[in-house]
């Protein structure tokens, strides 16, 4: 009676420390009814249609406007109609892998019946993968929360909306209904969230305030690290704002918004700019970039990488629309010990 449900985003996992982009945390579909289709309601209709969607999760998503016909809203009592277009937004099906609850310190900044925020410190990975099965943010809230919304509780990926990689620090936001999962998931898929981050990175980028435009993908050289397509031949689009907020004379303390939330997708488009970030290993930053690599500037420089071993990024505040109250809610987080030491060794340095 139709063609089958095709998703649009294909999921995929890099290593253990390479996050998803944010909509790759969601399956995505489009359906084309067939000419020959009957009336019938759309939650029935799409439960036979949709692998591990229960009828509750449907109308979770039709409630939160992630399932709309011919690109409007419905009820779940709408009855599919020969050629409507449906396209789909949901919470990615439950993984087989089992997750082990582990109590594990969490910084809590903000908590209700439908959601947690919390600060993640730098060297804690997001989810379990491999090499990285125990000690991730996942088991402990699989400890801290057992009723995760996941279909099935134990799950690979537990309440979470969004990542960030294992070596930045910073501001995550949790759902802990199917509904605020769904309801979130909308918002990270049309890059409505607010997320700004706060980088030190090499160099002094020539304009004060700017936009980077250019896909994102993997590189063919490496495929653990993300590259630039400013051409758009491969990769996805992705856009980062930056303002560079003070200046090291050497390095600078940049602050970036994006409006997409692709893999690595800072630590790629600085790259790109010219001004990798400070301490990125995988992005050349764990080298003296700028500045005469010899004598006491070497050691001081060195000593600096000991300070902050990881790359310099921070997830500084993150905005959102409540799922229940529909208010817009901000958070923000102070830089993590390492980070403030780097930039007042640097800015000693530059006095």
């Amino acid at each position: 009676m139709m063609m089958d449900a095709e998703p649009l985003e294909e999921d995929n996992l890099l290593d253990e420390n390479h996050d998803l982009d944010s909509d790759e945390l969601y399956e995505h579909y489009r359906i084309v009814i067939d000419k020959k289709q009957s009336l019938l309601r759309i939650d029935k209709f799409l439960m036979d249609r949709l692998p591990h969607a229960t009828r509750n999760k449907i109308q979770n998503a039709i409630e939160a406007h992630t399932i709309l016909v011919n690109n409007k809203a419905i009820k779940s009592s709408y009855k599919v109609k020969p050629l409507d277009v449906i396209t789909i937004t949901l919470p990615d099906p439950p993984r087989d892998t089992e997750v082990v609850p582990e109590d594990i310190p969490l910084n809590i900044v903000y908590e209700d019946e439908e959601l947690l925020l919390v600060n993640k410190p730098a060297g804690m990975v997001v989810h379990p993968a491999y090499g990285n099965w125990t000690g991730t943010l996942v088991n402990a809230l699989s400890f801290y929360l057992n009723n995760l919304p996941t279909s099935r509780n134990g799950t690979i990926r537990p309440g979470l909306v969004h990542r960030i990689d294992k070596d930045t620090s910073g501001l995550l936001v949790i759902a802990k209904t199917e509904f605020a999962m769904t309801y979130l998931a909308r918002q990270f898929y049309d890059h409505s969230i607010e997320r700004t981050y706060y980088a030190l990175v090499w160099g002094v980028p020539k304009e004060k305030k700017g936009t980077i435009t250019g896909h994102v993908g993997r590189s063919l050289k490496d495929r653990r690290v993300m590259s630039v397509y400013p051409n758009g031949e491969q990769g996805k689009h992705a856009v980062t704002h930056y303002e560079v907020i003070k200046t090291f004379k050497y390095v600078s303390l940049v602050k970036c918004n994006l409006e997409t939330g692709r893999s690595h997708q800072i630590r790629a488009h600085m790259k790109y700019l010219g001004h990798p970030l400070f301490s990125d290993a995988t992005y050349g930053g764990d080298k003296i970039l700028q500045g005469q690599p010899t004598g006491s500037y070497k050691a001081f420089v060195e000593n600096a990488f000991k300070i902050i071993p990881r790359q310099a990024l921070h997830a500084q505040s993150l905005g959102f629309i409540h799922p229940k109250t529909k208010e817009f809610l901000q958070f923000s987080s102070e830089f993590p010990e390492d980070f403030v030491q780097a930039l007042a060794k640097w800015e000693l340095y530059a006095d």
